[in-house]
């Protein structure tokens, strides 16, 4: 479903992906873990076709990455959504489903997100929990076979975390593909069936995460990627 084969990307004199070779297969639920700075934002870019490689090759359901038709393949929810203040999130949903040329029922997600009262409103007067939620049900409006979710969970309230995660395996059990960060560990062990660990711009891990568990001899993912980052600096 997702391909990048020997994907380097450098601004200047800084190397930020040194040689990523990757494949996500359909219907899984993978999770892309790393440090500041270790060039998961930048991966994700390209990905979505808002970063060029500067050399390498990235393929979306066999189609070059830069392809129109690739790029309607997928979803995406920012870390942080910058929206225009002055327009509701009603708007919002009806200006993107006229740009994708869709146009899903986006009422079931306002009601599972508990947005009712909400999506009348100018988006500037909304918290940023609440636009967090907008931006979800963005992510999960429209029918297609991959969502990229960028530290998706940050800034929702316990509850929206947990309907954020029953829609993540919802979208699994009918064959979607969730690529997403998170620095929140509960969430990925929750949810994630695969683990990439991105360093200094190179995979140094990619699998199951009870996998890693057993490799490193940790009880939890965050000790584990502890256990990684020490054996590197050592």
């Amino acid at each position: 479903m997702i391909t990048l084969r020997a994907v380097h990307k450098h601004f200047g004199r800084t190397q930020v992906l040194n040689g990523i070779d990757l494949e996500i297969g359909q219907g899984k639920v993978v999770s892309m873990l790393g440090p500041n700075g270790s060039g998961k934002s930048t991966l994700m870019k390209c990905l979505l076709d808002l970063v060029h490689p500067s050399s390498g090759e990235i393929s979306i359901g066999g189609l070059p990455a830069n392809n129109v038709e690739a790029r309607k393949q997928i979803s995406y929810m920012p870390q942080v959504a910058r929206f225009a203040e002055n327009i509701s999130a009603l708007r919002l949903f009806d200006f993107i489903s006229d740009l994708r040329g869709e146009h899903p029922d986006p009422s079931w997600l306002i009601q599972h997100f508990a947005l009712t009262e909400h999506v009348r409103k100018p988006l500037g007067d909304l918290s940023g929990g609440t636009r967090q939620k907008v931006s979800a049900v963005l992510a999960f409006l429209f029918d297609t076979p991959i969502i990229v979710l960028d530290e998706p969970t940050v800034g929702l309230d316990p509850v929206s975390r947990l309907k954020f995660k029953d829609l993540i395996m919802e979208k699994k059990a009918a064959g979607k593909t969730i690529f997403f960060t998170s620095h929140i560990m509960s969430d990925v062990e929750e949810v994630a069936e695969e683990l990439i660990f991105l360093l200094e711009g190179r995979v140094v891990y990619q699998g199951a995460p009870a996998t890693l568990l057993h490799q490193t001899g940790q009880e939890n993912l965050e000790h584990a990627i502890a256990h990684i980052l020490k054996q590197e600096e050592a």
